[in-house]
């Protein structure tokens, strides 16, 4: 008895499903720097890469022996190859926006970071352009991805200071959840500091949270009628802010800090640098002034009295 064809099934899928050999497209792309998985995977709904001259189509997989192109320019073999996993830390001055090119000429984080062959720095997050703080940047795009998913809940913690009268009812409303235009949002903790004269307006707050949306910490504060004159990333995950690194710098990670970051994302550990063929550049020497390099020494680190360390003339909003 002969069987009735299966009409749902697109000429597409039948392909892509025909040939499930080789690695997902968006995650050999996202590896080599393009992106995290999600914005290689607009890339490709937008037609913008192609595997053997041929527009590519989302979930389709790839060879090494196939020739990929984004936005019709050729990836190069090195660039597509595995490479060492790389991490550095940003001190994020307040002025500077989180996009690759502005449209308004503003000044980008990524004219400050070090060049980097074979691939490309992709975001773990952003802060928006008046917070400052700790930005962490890698060329591994799935890295990126995970850091980033709110199902792998990786905490954010700030330092942020508040114009205007906070109780302690606030606090638990804080903690127990306000609503915003695009869904639910609250804090994990809140930690009121000590720093400020008693008759102060102005107060200051450790918070912590798990989600990363657009200006999610001071739309929860302003929800409550109350203004954040003051933000600052302090921790992303495992690792503070180093409070050596001056702003507009980068510090890099270790081969083991690195090694840390995958492991707790699930991802497959880097071999040690000596047993790869090129270790990779620590950009901590030549793009910083600091005489003692130790992100390390943050980790889980309580910050110091003062939310953040060595204040320059007009950072006050």
């Amino acid at each position: 008895m002969n069987k009735t064809p299966n009409k749902s099934a697109s000429p597409k899928t039948a392909k892509i499903a025909a040939n499930p050999a080789g690695e997902k497209l968006q995650k050999i792309l996202a590896r080599a720097g393009f992106g995290s998985r999600r914005e290689v995977e607009k890339l490709i709904e937008a037609g913008l890469v192609k595997v053997n001259n041929r527009v590519a189509t989302l979930g389709e997989r790839a060879l090494p022996t196939d020739t990929i192109k984004v936005k019709d320019q050729p990836v190069k073999e090195t660039r597509l190859a595995k490479q060492s996993t790389q991490v550095i830390l940003y001190n994020k001055p307040e002025g500077q926006v989180c996009s690759r090119k502005d449209e308004k000429g503003r000044d980008t984080v990524f004219a400050h970071l070090p060049r980097i062959i074979n691939s490309r720095w992709v975001s773990i997050g952003r802060l928006d352009l008046n917070t400052s703080g700790l930005l962490m940047f890698t060329n591994n795009g799935e890295l990126a991805n995970r850091m980033m998913h709110p199902s792998y809940e990786i905490e954010r913690e700030y330092s942020v200071r508040i114009f205007g009268e906070v109780t302690d009812e606030m606090i638990k409303t804080l903690k127990k959840g306000v609503k915003l235009e695009d869904g639910w949002a609250k804090f994990d903790k809140v930690e009121h500091l000590k720093l400020q004269e008693e008759d102060s307006v102005n107060q200051w707050f450790r918070v912590v949270l798990k989600e990363g949306k657009n200006r999610e910490v001071r739309r929860i504060w302003e929800s409550q009628g109350v203004q954040v004159s003051r933000l600052i990333r302090t921790r992303y995950g495992e690792f503070s802010l180093p409070r050596t690194l001056r702003r507009g710098k980068v510090e890099t990670l270790t081969w083991k800090q690195v090694n840390q970051l995958l492991k707790s994302v699930g991802l497959p550990l880097d071999p040690r640098p000596d047993l790869t063929p090129k270790a990779a550049p620590d950009y901590s020497k030549s793009t910083s002034n600091n005489k003692r390099s130790n992100p390390a020494g943050s980790l889980r680190g309580r910050p110091s009295s003062s939310p953040y360390k060595g204040r320059q003339r007009g950072e006050n909003q």
